[in-house]
């Protein structure tokens, strides 16, 4: 059956379903009606793998039984086991449901980093105009004392605390938001802080310290610029929920998109503050030894990795084994 066809024939009923089972007026409380509405809909979904691997219908019907299962799961669950089932489940599937617009995100960002660090190897200059004459005098000047690093030594720890946190989650949630201009916004902010962090890393090495500097910065960095790429996904997932509707219409893609998103961004509150924590009470300790500094790297890579990349994907297989299950008793 050819696509167009298959979704002809089927949209409405996927549409009576939304109506359904989606209607806050008239919230189901019984997980077997819930499994008999979507038996149907999961075997669309089975057939449009099969056929049409690659079409937006697979993503659209994936979202309904996910949307569908994680209703089923919160009936079951009492309101105590809410806060942990965010993040033991619901947040995994969507970060699951967002890697790509991540893998995106993250393509940019290292492209400006490339970009960043050739031109600065080619025009000095570019570094006073990106990040600013004074900050770049004063890194020379530290560089000169033999303590590149002095920057994160300047300031009491606290006030420094709660400064960069504040700072970085306004960062954060600014290229999420700029997703909304059809995704550009996020990609460009993406390409910006991208972009700096190149140039950083050129004036470093234009002055000899860069193997020295690298292992401070990212003490703190791993974290925090994973949640600057991580972010840029949300935002041109946000962008492409508006732009690529599918069955939906605009509007209402737009709110399920946003949604989601915004759970994306929930989720990386911590990681922002974990950061903003390590850069004004680690990253200072500069002569730590590297053994150290290597675990706290180690460390916050791997629950970058896992959480976001790794557990999702854990999580998605074991929904779609529950959906099966699911299947089956309702048969």
């Amino acid at each position: 059956m050819r696509e167009p066809l298959f979704l002809r024939q089927n949209k409405d009923k996927w549409r009576e379903y939304e109506d359904t089972v989606f209607d806050e007026n008239n919230p189901h409380t019984n997980p077997d009606r819930l499994a008999d509405l979507y038996v149907q809909v999961t075997d669309d979904l089975g057939y449009a793998r099969t056929f049409y691997p690659h079409s937006k219908i697979v993503r659209y019907l994936n979202g309904l039984a996910a949307r569908t299962h994680l209703l089923i799961y919160q009936n079951k669950k009492t309101k105590s086991n809410r806060f942990l089932q965010f993040w033991a489940e619901e947040l995994p599937l969507i970060n699951r449901s967002a890697h790509k617009y991540m893998f995106y995100s993250l393509v940019v960002f290292l492209l400006a980093v490339g970009a960043g660090w050739l031109s600065t190897l080619k025009d000095t200059t570019i570094a006073e105009t990106f990040l600013g004459a004074d900050y770049v005098e004063m890194t020379i000047k530290n560089i000169e004392k033999n303590d590149p690093m002095g920057v994160y030594k300047h300031e009491n720890s606290l006030d420094m605390f709660v400064h960069i946190a504040t700072n970085n989650v306004q960062v954060s949630f600014l290229v999420f938001v700029a997703g909304i201009f059809f995704s550009i916004g996020s990609i460009f902010l993406s390409m910006r802080n991208g972009f700096m962090v190149g140039v950083f890393s050129a004036l470093l090495f234009n002055h000899g310290v860069l193997s020295y500097s690298l292992p401070v910065i990212f003490i703190h960095g791993t974290l925090e610029l994973s949640a600057i790429v991580i972010a840029g996904g949300a935002g041109i997932m946000l962008g492409n929920s508006f732009m690529f509707p599918g069955t939906y219409t605009r509007i209402q893609s737009l709110q399920e998109g946003a949604k989601a998103a915004v759970k994306i961004m929930v989720g990386l509150v911590p990681v922002i503050v974990i950061a903003a924590f390590l850069e004004s009470y680690v990253t200072r300790l500069t002569d730590m030894p590297m053994l150290v500094k290597g675990l706290i790297i180690l460390i916050s890579l791997t629950y970058i990795v896992w959480y976001y990349l790794i557990y999702p994907i854990v999580i998605e297989k074991e929904f779609l084994n529950k959906i099966q299950t699911i299947k089956e008793k309702a048969r």
